[in-house]
């Protein structure tokens, strides 16, 4: 893997994660009670972005490390996920040099 593909590997965990975290003990102006005059009750109140951010990181780096770890180690690769045997199979070399 290289530096490219594992960067972006961290960013689409890092957002899929964030994602997921966006929602969780989220309070509403309506929840609050207190919704301000041309906004919607669903409108944030106390959304805690930078503790959620900060959490969101950690979470990723944990399961970057365990899905990068994988994919380098080589227990899953490419043709593990061939499951309708559309690539074929692997050339195979001599194994002389000369």
């Amino acid at each position: 893997m290289g530096i490219t593909s594992a960067l972006v590997l961290f960013a689409v965990i890092w957002f899929m994660t964030f994602l997921i975290a966006i929602p969780i003990r989220l309070q509403t102006q309506g929840d609050v009670g207190e919704v301000v005059p041309g906004t919607h009750a669903s409108s944030p109140e106390h959304h805690n972005l930078r503790k959620k951010a900060l959490i969101t990181t950690i979470v990723s780096i944990v399961l970057w490390c365990i899905i990068a770890g994988t994919i380098i180690s080589g227990i899953v690769s490419v043709r593990d996920l061939d499951w309708f045997n559309r690539m074929s199979e692997p050339a195979v070399s001599s194994g002389t040099n000369g």
